[in-house]
Formats: structure tokens, C-alpha cells, sequence
């Protein structure tokens, strides 16, 4: 066979697979329904679809998506907003996929320390964070409660104070460490039958809102929850009678209707630790609203933790209270731990 009379014309090419040109424009998922993230568990997601949500006669119903790769590394918490395509009917069999994060209202976040610039979402579009403490067994640890009202103030979310145990020591001297703050705060105790007391002023405190608790193991936020949400059956654990810490018993975060309320509780694994590597330095004073004050005497670019600092009058002619010198002391042992200059404390 002669192949002279051919041209290139004649020539016929099979299209390869890539030929197609790549775009990097993404889908815009229009028709993606909207719903809550209420669990996050191994890559699967609960997602709480409102009534008519996909339909006016389609009922209150729990999705479970997973992400979609076109969102990659982009982090998904429980409180998150998010759009679905695919089966969100619910049913036991069936995936849906998360195709989008709405913007958030609100963030909570923490570090693994002060100095690790990976910084890590706990909790999305939440109001409130509750700061869950025990008065004893295990003790208190303020400078724990310090870091987290610094991330409350930050994320912008009001904090609550909630210590628990008070019949077995009394509040009072704790709570006046926070006076000079107007910390809202809440006392709970447990009667001889084991009947908790205050539940119905945490419970008021909680109403209407989106509220994350948090806490170190062994205060009884479990306890606590489990008395909010009857049925929630968060694993309630013990605390070790040498170290005198609580075992981790909630290992995932996960958001629980309260009953006959249109608020939700968050209830969050314990925590031994809260960095605060994500909150700028220069920002955290102004998160102890009752020292910032006494930065007005202070020179020029002062550190806080400097010998002409103004604090240290202000504080010594009792500026911020009886805890002045207590609350001093733990603001600039942050200020050292988020400046890498001495281990963090808590």
C-alpha cells in the first residue's frame, strides 16, 4: 500500500484522556441545602437539616456527609454552617457531601501551647463560652480560667463562669477573684440524694443561645450536661485520687438541643492545657479589663512586664480589687509563656 496521496488532513487522532482543558473554576452548588454541624466523628459529619429545609413538607432530619475533596484541607467544626449536595434525606444508608462552609459569626480556637503557630478550631457560631470548674477534687486552676476568658474575649463571646462542688467548699473566696471582671457566674451543688443544685440558673443563663462549655477533666461538665440534656449519656469519669486529675471522658466535641429551648449546648472534650499562640500579643491586656486600666501611666512601647511599668502602682493601691496581685501575676505569666520566655503553666 502506497501512503503518498495522504496528507495531514487524512490523519485521524485519538483524543487522550487529558485533552479536555482543566479549569480551576469549582462548582457553584447553587441548589446546596444548608444545615448545622452538630457531630464530627472520623471524617463523617452529622449535619442537623431544619424542617422544610430541601422542601416545605420535608421534616427535621440528621445528615451524615462527608467533605467533598474540593474543599481540601479546609477544617469543618461542630457549629459550622455548611451546604450539602447529594442524598440528604436522611435515611440510614445515605451520604451526603459537604460542598461548602457558610462564613462563621463566631470562631473559638486554641493552640497545642503559646508557641505553636498552628492553631487549632474547637467550636464555630457560638455566643457563649461556659467555663465549667470545680471547687475542689480537683481544685480550682485560675490561671486556666484566665486563658480561657482571654480566648472568650477574643472570639468575641461572652463568658460564664459555672464551679461546681460548692457543698463541699464554699464559693465566696473564689468567686471574688472575678468581682472586678462582672464575670457572670453560677454556683452548683449536689444534695445528700445526689440533686443538683443551681441547675435551673445555669439553665436560665443558657436559654436562647449557643453556648460551648469547656473545662478541665473531672469539674462535672459531663455531669453538668447530662443534667441539661437528659439522655445526652456523655460517659461521666472519676478523678485519680494521687494526681488529682479527671480522666478524659467526652473524646469529641458534639451540640445538644436543650429540651423545650431553642438554645444548644456544646460540650467539648477536657482539656490539661488552652494556648493561646492565635491572640496577639498586645491584645491580651486589654483582655483583663480590670488591669487595662492601669496601663494609662505606663511609658512608652512598656511590655507589662517591665520594671516602670504602671500596673505595679496601680495594682499595689488596689486598682483591681483584693485579686489584684494574684490577677497581675497571672496575666504577665502568660505574656512570658506567649513570648516563649518560661513554659506554659496551663
Amino acid at each position: 500500500m502506497s501512503w503518498d496521496h495522504l496528507d495531514e488532513s487524512d490523519v485521524r487522532v485519538r483524543p487522550g484522556r487529558g485533552s479536555r482543558p482543566r479549569t480551576k473554576d469549582r462548582p457553584a452548588h447553587g441548589d446546596a441545602l444548608v444545615g448545622t454541624v452538630v457531630t464530627v466523628d472520623r471524617g463523617r459529619y452529622g449535619v442537623l437539616m431544619a424542617a422544610g429545609v430541601g422542601g416545605r413538607k420535608v421534616p427535621e432530619r440528621m445528615v451524615v456527609a462527608m467533605k467533598a475533596r474540593e474543599l481540601g484541607r479546609k477544617g469543618i467544626v461542630v457549629g459550622d454552617d455548611v451546604g450539602l449536595v447529594g442524598d440528604s434525606s436522611g435515611h440510614p444508608d445515605a451520604l451526603a457531601r459537604i460542598v461548602r462552609v457558610e462564613p462563621r459569626r463566631t470562631v473559638l480556637r486554641r493552640s497545642a501551647d503559646d508557641t505553636d503557630p498552628i492553631e487549632r478550631v474547637l467550636v464555630a457560631n457560638a455566643d457563649q463560652l461556659v467555663v465549667v470548674s470545680s471547687l475542689t477534687d480537683p481544685p480550682p486552676r485560675p490561671r486556666l480560667i484566665d486563658r480561657c476568658l482571654v480566648a472568650a474575649y477574643d472570639a468575641g463571646l461572652e463568658p460564664l463562669l459555672v464551679l461546681t462542688k460548692a457543698d463541699l467548699v464554699p464559693a465566696d473566696d473564689f468567686i471574688g477573684q472575678y468581682a472586678p471582671l462582672a464575670v457572670r457566674c453560677v454556683i452548683t451543688s449536689r444534695r445528700p440524694d445526689r440533686t443538683l443544685i443551681g441547675l435551673e440558673d445555669v439553665r436560665a443563663q443558657l436559654a436562647g443561645r449557643v453556648s460551648v462549655l469547656v473545662g478541665h477533666s473531672g469539674v462535672g461538665k459531663s455531669t453538668l450536661v447530662n443534667a441539661l440534656v437528659p439522655g445526652a449519656d456523655r460517659s461521666v469519669g472519676r478523678v485519680n485520687d494521687v494526681t488529682g486529675r479527671g480522666r478524659h471522658t467526652s473524646t469529641s466535641a458534639i451540640a445538644l438541643r436543650l429540651p423545650n429551648d431553642p438554645g444548644w449546648v456544646i460540650d467539648t472534650p477536657g482539656v490539661r492545657s488552652f494556648g493561646l499562640a492565635h491572640v496577639d500579643v498586645a491584645r491580651i491586656v486589654s483582655h483583663f479589663p480590670d488591669l487595662e486600666p492601669g496601663t494609662e501611666t505606663c511609658p512608652r512601647g512598656c511590655t507589662h512586664d517591665e520594671p516602670e511599668c504602671g500596673l505595679d502602682e496601680f495594682v499595689a493601691n488596689g486598682g483591681a480589687g483584693a485579686s489584684g496581685p494574684a490577677r497581675l501575676d497571672s496575666f504577665r505569666r502568660l505574656l512570658r509563656a506567649r513570648t516563649g520566655d518560661v513554659d506554659s503553666d496551663a
